[in-house]
C-alpha cells in the first residue's frame, strides 16, 4: 500500500456516540499512535465532528449511506444497506486499502460483514471474539475467547480458539509461552458437559497448544492463566459481568473517599494510584475485542463507546497488523494442512 503505518477504517456512525467521540477517539490515535485511519460514514456530520476538533484537512472521510441500526436482523440489514458504513469500511480491507476496521456499531453485523466481505482464514471453521481483562498480576492480561460470536460450539471450534488465543498472546500481548485453560466448573478433566470433557481431550492431545488444564470462574482473573478459551454464551456473560464488576469497584471507591478538606487533600496525593486502578480495571481501557479467525483486522468495541475506548480500539488493531496476526494464524494451519494424513 505503499506506507508502513497502519491504516485503519473506522466505522465513524456505529455506536451510541456517534460521529463525534469515534472521530475524536480516531483523531487522538492518528496523532498519538502514528496511524492513518479513514472515518466511514456520513461526510457532514464527520466533518462537523471533525471541526470541533480542529482535524488536519488530509484525514480521509469515506462516504457511507446509513448504518445497521441495534434492532436490526445483522444479515438482512447489510443486504438492505449494501453502502451502510460497517460495508464500506470492510469493503476498504477487502481492497487492500485499509489494515483493519475498528466498529462500535451493531457487533453482529460488523461479525456477518466481516464474515461476507473478508472471509474465514483457511483452516478456521467459526471466528471468535477475543477480550482482554487484567488479571490479579500486573501488566499481565488474560485474553478470553469466545466471548459473543458463537453461542453453540463443538470441541474442534474450542481448540481453534485455543490455537488463536496463543498465537495473539504470544506475538501481540508477548507472553513466550502462553498457559491455556478451558473454563470450567471443575479443575477434574472429567468435570463439567459433555463439550467441555470432549474439548477437554482435544487441548490436551494437542502439542501445538500450551494447555495446563481447567480454569474455574475465581481462576480466570487470578494471572495464572493466559488464555481462557469458553463457547461465546459463556464468555459474553463473563465479559460483562466482569465490566459491571470493575465499574461497582471503581463507584465503590470514589464514594468510599474521605469527604471534606482533609479528604480533598488525600485523594489529592491518591490521584496517580486512582489514576492507574481506572487504568486496569475500566473495559474502556482494553478498547474491544479482536474478531480472530476472518481474513482481516477487525476490533468490535463497545456499543457505549467513547473517544478514550476507540482510541485504544484503534490501539488494538495497530498492534494486531505490526505483529502479522493473520499471517501467523494462517501460516499455522497451513503447515498443520501439510503434515495432516489425506482425508483427516
Amino acid at each position: 500500500m505503499g506506507s508502513t503505518r497502519a491504516r485503519i477504517a473506522i466505522d465513524a456512525m456505529g455506536g451510541d456516540h456517534a460521529p463525534a467521540e469515534i472521530v475524536a477517539g480516531a483523531l487522538r490515535a492518528r496523532e498519538e499512535l502514528d496511524v492513518e485511519v479513514l472515518l466511514v460514514g456520513d461526510p457532514q456530520q464527520i466533518e462537523t465532528s471533525m471541526k470541533q476538533h480542529n482535524a488536519p484537512s488530509q484525514v480521509e472521510v469515506v462516504p457511507a449511506e446509513g448504518t445497521i441500526e441495534m434492532h436490526e436482523e445483522p444479515l438482512s440489514g447489510l443486504k438492505r444497506k449494501p453502502k451502510a458504513s460497517i460495508n464500506v469500511a470492510m469493503e476498504l480491507v477487502k481492497r487492500g486499502r485499509a489494515d483493519g476496521v475498528v466498529s462500535a456499531g451493531h457487533s453482529g453485523a460488523a461479525m456477518a460483514a466481516a464474515l461476507l466481505r473478508l472471509g474465514r482464514l483457511k483452516g478456521i471453521d467459526r471466528p471468535a471474539i477475543g477480550a482482554v481483562l487484567p488479571t490479579l498480576i500486573a501488566s499481565k492480561p488474560v485474553l478470553i475467547l469466545d466471548v459473543g460470536a458463537n453461542v453453540d460450539c463443538r470441541p474442534k471450534f474450542l481448540e481453534q480458539f485455543a490455537m488463536m488465543g496463543t498465537i495473539y498472546s504470544h506475538s501481540v500481548l508477548g507472553i513466550e509461552e502462553p498457559k491455556v485453560g478451558l473454563l470450567n466448573i471443575g479443575e477434574e478433566s472429567s468435570k463439567g458437559n459433555d463439550l467441555a470433557v470432549r474439548t477437554h481431550q482435544m487441548l490436551h492431545d494437542n502439542p501445538r497448544i500450551p494447555f495446563i488444564g481447567n480454569a474455574e470462574g475465581r481462576d480466570v482473573l487470578s494471572g495464572n492463566f493466559d488464555v481462557v478459551v469458553c463457547d461465546g454464551f459463556v464468555g459474553n456473560v463473563l465479559l460483562k459481568f466482569a465490566e459491571a464488576v470493575g465499574e461497582v469497584a471503581l463507584h465503590i471507591l470514589r464514594e468510599e473517599l474521605p469527604q471534606g478538606l482533609h479528604g480533598r487533600v488525600g485523594t489529592a496525593l491518591l490521584k496517580p494510584n486512582l489514576r492507574r486502578i481506572k487504568q486496569r480495571m475500566d473495559h474502556a481501557e482494553h478498547g474491544g475485542g479482536l474478531l480472530l479467525g476472518v481474513a482481516g483486522i477487525c476490533i468490535i468495541s463497545h456499543g457505549s463507546s467513547q473517544a478514550p475506548s476507540i482510541f485504544n480500539a484503534i490501539r488494538l488493531a495497530k498492534e494486531a497488523v505490526d505483529h502479522n496476526v493473520l499471517d501467523q494464524i494462517q501460516s499455522h494451519y497451513q503447515k498443520t494442512e501439510a503434515i495432516a494424513p489425506d482425508g483427516e
